[in-house]
């Protein structure tokens, strides 16, 4: 009788070593791993980006193969490599004589259809199981709301909370009488409480640096690979969980929209990109955040770890779910017409306007912004610019090191630029140079005046901001969350307003030089 040999699929984000395939040890099972040009150019990717999942991926594999698994490995430069996914798994099955296939279901659409379509053709039996990750299935969001107009994160929030009993009484209600405390968390930041220095590593990632400089991969970005800061081990992935509860948890909530030149990351966690690639488990997360409130309760209060746990079982779950339920068209969603190209300082970090600069920099710095800056810095000035929504997408894929699609087209499609017409947020999430100065110091020092309309020194936020609305005024207009802009608009001096909307397509027309 034929022996059974089984082949199983480890993607470069599915480094979990909590997963049941690895509770036991098999001769005859086959874990595969690859780096390969398909994942590296389906967008041009920051170069910390390919880096990171490069590194953790080959000590991944490094810690299986010490536990006793058998392990294929696909380096980038491997001369077997064929950098397609389903080419290699092929070659594996047809080397090892394998009689089945099994993989973790994927969290992009792309590769699920792809892993769908090779189950089919190949003539060996296969299985697809699940991740092991997330606190919900790929349909928990949209079996909740069918029937219903109205997708309420919220309302998602709380099913998950009572589920996992997270900050919970016994009776039922939530701890502190109240579910949200989001109204707490909008402080800006003047210089006090200090700032925690980010967690970082020493990685020696130099070898990985120079494989992908010489497979030709296009990147983008800056990087010291010989002192790759950010986790690419579960034990350090735990240590920025620590840190975070420790020295940054005390005040998350409050400053969690908060935004300052003298810091990228201020208190925030930095965990998305271990969450992302699970070295780390969303509960486990969320779990000892709340037990180190529960333990420093005098230190922490409730609106700091409640805004945290909201994020990773709220939001985080709820826009997988939005991803689920809505590919493939999400990925086609225009609801603006915008066709803007996105300009080239983007790359660079070349512009005039400081908040912008600040954002971009940092994110070519470190492939990283914190949510606010996604939204209301550059994912604001993208949807007051009428930007193509393809451009900002792949902008946002690209750049940052946790960006994966499922996570990141709800944010920026849906939540940042309203493509989706309001799947995901209720309204545009735009402002002017009000809100900028309001929730940073990016305004101090900046070459345009945060209090101007119109003139050559006139903040573009300003006068984009009601350019947005007028242009959009058919599509927005009856949108009961922003009919105070159009009252505002309708009684506006037909001077100014027309002094301001020239002010906003001089801007347009020299959007490169902004």
């Amino acid at each position: 009788m034929k022996e059974t040999v089984t082949l199983r699929l480890i993607l470069g984000d599915q480094l979990n070593l909590s997963h049941s395939w690895l509770k036991t040890t098999d001769k005859n099972t086959i874990f595969v791993l690859m780096e390969m040009r398909q994942e590296t150019d389906y967008v041009c990717h920051h170069i910390q980006k390919v880096v990171g999942f490069f590194a953790a991926m080959r000590r991944f594999a490094q810690q299986l193969a010490a536990d006793g698994h058998r392990v294929k490995y696909y380096k980038i430069n491997d001369e077997d490599n064929t950098q397609s996914l389903t080419q290699n798994l092929q070659f594996c099955i047809d080397q090892y004589q394998v009689t089945h296939f099994e993989y973790q279901l994927p969290d992009e659409y792309r590769l699920d259809k792809q892993l769908k379509s090779f189950c089919q053709q190949i003539n060996i039996s296969s299985k697809a199981i699940d991740t092991e990750h997330f606190l919900t299935t790929r349909t928990t969001v949209a079996d909740q709301f069918e029937g219903k107009k109205m997708w309420l994160m919220e309302n998602f929030y709380r099913k998950i909370r009572q589920k996992y009993a997270l900050l919970m009484e016994s009776d039922g209600q939530p701890t502190g009488g109240q579910w949200n405390f989001d109204a707490d968390n909008r402080k800006k930041w003047t210089g006090k409480p200090a700032l925690p220095l980010p967690l970082t590593f020493k990685n020696n990632c130099q070898q990985e640096f120079d494989d992908i400089l010489k497979s030709g991969a296009a990147t983008f970005g800056n990087i010291n690979a010989n002192e790759f800061g950010y986790p690419v081990t579960r034990s350090q992935a735990i240590e920025v969980l620590t840190f975070f509860t420790e020295k940054c948890l005390p005040f998350f909530g409050s400053y969690e929209d908060a935004m300052t030149v003298q810091s990228g990351t201020l208190f925030h966690s930095r965990l998305s990109f271990a969450l992302n690639i699970k070295l780390l488990s969303p509960l486990e997360v969320v779990q000892a955040a709340v037990a180190a409130w529960e333990i420093r309760k005098e230190e922490i209060s409730l609106s700091q770890v409640e805004g945290f746990v909201r994020q990773i079982i709220g939001w985080r779950e709820y826009v997988r779910g939005i991803y689920w339920a809505k590919m493939p068209d999400y990925v086609t969603k225009n609801f603006f017409g915008n066709t803007r190209k996105l300009p080239q300082w983007f790359w660079t970090g070349d512009t005039k306007m400081r908040c912008q600069r600040e954002a971009v920099q940092h994110s070519l710095d470190h492939a990283y912004a914190h949510h606010i800056q996604r939204l209301m810095v550059t994912g604001n000035f993208t949807s007051l610019a009428g930007i193509a929504p393809d451009d900002v997408d792949a902008w946002y894929l690209g750049i940052y090191i946790d960006a994966l699609e499922w996570v990141e087209l709800p944010n920026t499609r849906g939540m940042s630029q309203f493509a989706d017409g309001g799947i995901v947020g209720t309204k545009p999430y735009v402002a002017s140079a009000n809100y900028m100065h309001k929730m940073s110091d990016y305004c101090t020092k900046c070459d345009y005046k945060k209090d101007l309309k119109v003139g050559k020194d006139a903040c573009p936020l300003n006068s984009l901001y009601w350019h947005f609305y007028e242009r959009n005024r058919t599509l927005l207009e009856k949108n009961p969350r922003i009919g105070m802009m159009y009252i505002m608009l309708n009684k506006m001096d037909g001077v100014e307003k027309s002094k301001i909307m020239a002010q906003a397509e001089y801007y347009l027309e020299n959007i490169e030089t902004l």
